[in-house]
């Protein structure tokens, strides 16, 4: 089958939705898809092109038998609701220009957020007359809305529009979680959605404690380390960590560890240094072949987002590679994500933006380090069976070619849920 995927971000960018794409379609290419990944010039989350990337309007590259086209856009720091705006626009005309050179696929797959990035696939289907799989990763734009990124307004109500005609007018969504399928439905797409969750690559992600001498570099030989792993953005109320690790500065066997680039990383540098806060170490981004490393230096990883109904509905990805690698969580996420860590045995839960219970959280795994080696045994056997991403991506192609049957009239759309080992 021959797939064109839309997708804004792509390895050698080391964010959920690049490793996430990349994974799927290697093992398509893999198993003789003819997959392309139509996406831009690596630059997240600082804005400024990878080394040996330049901004070109178009590059192609083959990466792990997947043909990787790269496409102009306006590049711009994760940061500032205007200046990201006019990054994901850009991508959007620029992919659009992209089907001029590319050949008429069998299926098309964008992924949204970005939302312009999911209209792409819009615009493709009416070209090519071709089935259109829109996979919906975050809810936009109620998730701008509800990180404060912008208010209510018309321009929001006009984007609300925009996402009901994308999916009616989708041939097949794959939703990420169970909570997104009632919002889906009810704006146009229901009877269409298929759910595949997140995983972890488990050809990557191994049981290890091997960190290279990550500790001792980082200056943390001896300690019991919490780390948080991923995007130092608006909606994972970082700060929380900072007010915890001040809450337990005069305990010397307990540090934080946070690896990431974006939005927050300069005010959480300031605010640490304001702090005086010698157990916080900041990382920046690291590459994705450098993540077991990470995770295998860590004691615990922390899973955080802000307290909101809208969060109640995600699956921080992060949190499947924590299990992968065998490590225990601390959960301050409420809703899906703590219903499935709780089914796994694997976290601690906490209430979110709680600096006193992330504090008493990693004293009570410090205390009891066979508590932490349980659940962490407990969440790598979940993970194993039941979130594979080579069984997950198995099953997205299933959900495409019966999508492409569907467009035949050969079959009828029914809405299922999809998980790895089903």
């Amino acid at each position: 089958m021959r797939i064109v995927f839309f997708s804004h971000y792509y390895p050698p960018e080391v964010n959920a939705p690049a490793s996430r794409t990349s994974d799927h379609a290697r093992i398509w290419a893999r198993a003789g898809h003819d997959v392309t990944i139509v996406t831009c010039t690596p630059n997240h989350p600082d804005g400024k092109a990878y080394p040996g990337y330049a901004n070109k309007l178009w590059q192609e590259e083959t990466i792990d038998g997947v043909k990787v086209v790269r496409v102009g856009t306006f590049l711009a720091a994760n940061q500032g609701f205007a200046m990201r705006t006019l990054n994901y626009a850009s991508y959007m005309f620029s992919a659009c220009q992209a089907l001029l050179k590319l050949k008429r696929p069998d299926v098309i797959v964008s992924t949204s957020p970005q939302f312009f990035c999911g209209l792409a696939g819009l615009i493709a289907q009416a070209y090519w007359r071709r089935p259109w799989a829109l996979e919906i990763r975050d809810l936009w734009p109620e998730s701008i809305v509800t990180v404060g990124a912008m208010g209510k307004g018309k321009l929001i109500e006009a984007l609300e529009r925009i996402e009901s005609l994308a999916y009616r007018r989708a041939d097949k969504i794959i939703s990420v979680t169970d909570s997104f399928v009632p919002h889906i439905a009810a704006r146009g797409g229901a009877n269409k959605v298929v759910v595949i969750k997140n995983g972890a690559n488990l050809e990557l992600f191994t049981p290890s404690n091997d960190d290279g001498g990550l500790r001792a570099r980082l200056g943390l030989e001896g300690r019991f380390i919490g780390a948080y792993v991923g995007t130092l953005g608006m909606a994972h109320g970082l700060d929380t960590i900072l007010y915890a690790a001040a809450l337990l500065r005069d305990d010397p066997r307990i540090a934080f560890l946070l690896v990431g680039g974006g939005a927050e990383r300069e005010q959480l540098e300031r605010r640490k240094a304001e702090m005086a806060l010698d157990n916080v170490v900041l990382l920046g981004q690291q590459p994705k072949d450098s993540m077991p490393r990470i995770w295998a230096a860590t004691d615990v990883s922390l899973i955080l987002l802000r307290r909101n109904d809208l969060f109640k509905k995600v699956l921080p990805s992060k949190m499947f590679e924590a299990m992968a690698m065998r490590r225990p969580i601390i959960l301050g996420v409420e809703g899906e994500a703590q219903e499935l860590l709780h089914e796994a045995g694997a976290a601690i839960s906490i209430t979110p933006e709680s600096a006193e219970e992330l504090a008493a959280a990693m004293k009570k795994l410090a205390d009891d380090r066979s508590l932490g080696e349980k659940l962490g045994a407990s969440g790598c056997a979940f993970v194993n069976e039941r979130y594979n991403r080579t069984k997950l991506a198995a099953q997205y192609i299933e959900a495409l070619e019966e999508t492409t049957k569907a467009r035949r009239g050969d079959t009828d759309v029914s809405c299922e849920k999809v998980e790895a080992g089903s």
